[in-house]
C-alpha cells in the first residue's frame, strides 16, 4: 500500500520530519525563505494527499477545486486567511492550524515590541552603532514608562489574555474589548471591559490581536487613530490587514499617536523603502510572533501530526473546519 503523498511549501531539515517518513512520502520545496511558485504549489496539490503550507501559501477555489486527492491543508499558523475555508469544506477538505502553541511565545514578542517601541531601543541600538554617541543629556533618547500605564487590548484571546498577564508585572491597568466578555479573565487578571470608542480614548498601549476578518478589515483606520490620545502607542501583533496603514502613516506624522510597533503589515514582506519603516517612532519586524525555536518546532510536529491523523482517516488534532 502506497504512502500518503505530502508536499510542505517551505524547506525543512531532515530533523523534523525523518520521524514521518515510514509512514508519509514527503515532497519538499528546496527553499526556506522564497516561497514556492505558485505553478509549482498548483502542479503539487493535484498529485499530493496533504499539503503543509505556511501563511504566504494562498489556497485558493481553483487550486483546491483540481486538487482531487488532497485530504487536508495543515497551515503553519494560528490564522488561516490564507486559505479558502468555504471552498475547503465544500470539497471536503480538512484545513487544520497550530493554535495554543505558539500564545506565550507571541505574547513575548508582542510585549518586547511594547517595551521596544515605548523605550525607543532600537532606536536607541542605531544610535550607538552609528557613533552619535558623545554625551550624556537629561532627555537623551527619553522614552516612555510603560509600568502603571493603561494597556487596551483588542482581541482577548489566548494571546491576548498571556499579553495581559505579562502587564500584570508592569502594574498596568488593564483594559480590553473582545467579541464577548471574558468573565474568568477579568477576575483572574483585573481586567476591565470596555467599548472599542472607550479602549482607544483612554489607553496609553493600544494592542491589536484580532484575527483578520471582513468585520476586522482596516478595523484601525483613520478615526480609530483619531480617538487614540496623542501619547499613545500602538502595537499590531496581529494581522496587518487590520489596520489602514495610511491612516497609520498620516497618523503618525501629524502626531495624532505618539508611535507604533509592527511585526504585521498589510502587503507582506515590506521593503526598506516602505514609509514606516524609515520612521525614528516604528519599530518594524519581519511577523516573527511566533520566531522561537521551540515553537516553530513545536509548530511543525503538530502539522505533520495533522496530516498523519487526517490520512489516516481521522480528526485532525486542531481542526478549522469539517
Amino acid at each position: 500500500m502506497s504512502k500518503p503523498k505530502v508536499f510542505v511549501t517551505r524547506k525543512l531539515s531532515s530533523q523534523f520530519v525523518k520521524e514521518y517518513e515510514e509512514i508519509l512520502d514527503i515532497r519538499m520545496w528546496d527553499k526556506e525563505e522564497e516561497p514556492v511558485p505558485e505553478e509549482i504549489l498548483r502542479s503539487q496539490a493535484k498529485e499530493v494527499d496533504a499539503l503543509f503550507t505556511v501563511l504566504g501559501d494562498r489556497i485558493d477555489e481553483t487550486l483546491l477545486a483540481e486538487a482531487k486527492n488532497l485530504k487536508v491543508v495543515a497551515n503553519m499558523a494560528v490564522g488561516y486567511d490564507n486559505i479558502d475555508i468555504d471552498a475547503a469544506s465544500k470539497h471536503g477538505i480538512t484545513v487544520a492550524n497550530t493554535p495554543d502553541v505558539l500564545s506565550e511565545t507571541t505574547a513575548d514578542l508582542g510585549f518586547s515590541l511594547l517595551a521596544a517601541t515605548a523605550r525607543r531601543i532600537t532606536e536607541a541600538s542605531t544610535y550607538v552603532k552609528e557613533d552619535n554617541w558623545k554625551q550624556w543629556g537629561p532627555f537623551l533618547l527619553a522614552g516612555t514608562d510603560i509600568h502603571h500605564k493603561t494597556l487596551g487590548i483588542v482581541g482577548m484571546g489566548r494571546i491576548g489574555e498571556a499579553l495581559a498577564k505579562r502587564a500584570t508585572g508592569f502594574n498596568m491597568k488593564i483594559q480590553y474589548h473582545n467579541r464577548s466578555r471574558k468573565p474568568e479573565a477579568e477576575e483572574k487578571l483585573q481586567a476591565s471591559y470596555v467599548s472599542f470608542e472607550e479602549l482607544l480614548e483612554t489607553s496609553d498601549f493600544v494592542v491589536t490581536v484580532v484575527p483578520f476578518t471582513k468585520e476586522t478589515e482596516e478595523l484601525f483606520n483613520e478615526s480609530a487613530f483619531k480617538k487614540m490620545k496623542s501619547s499613545a502607542i500602538f502595537i499590531n501583533i496581529s494581522r496587518g490587514k487590520v489596520v489602514d496603514e495610511t491612516a497609520l502613516i498620516d497618523a503618525l506624522n501629524h502626531g495624532e499617536i505618539k508611535a507604533a510597533g509592527l511585526d504585521v503589515f498589510y502587503e507582506e514582506p515590506i521593503r526598506a523603502d516602505h514609509p514606516l519603516v524609515n520612521m525614528d517612532n516604528v519599530v518594524c519586524l519581519p511577523h516573527i510572533g511566533s520566531a522561537s525555536t521551540e515553537t516553530r518546532t513545536e509548530m511543525i510536529h503538530l502539522c505533520m501530526k495533522n496530516i498523519v491523523e487526517v490520512t489516516a482517516g481521522r480528526v485532525a488534532t486542531t481542526p478549522v473546519n469539517n
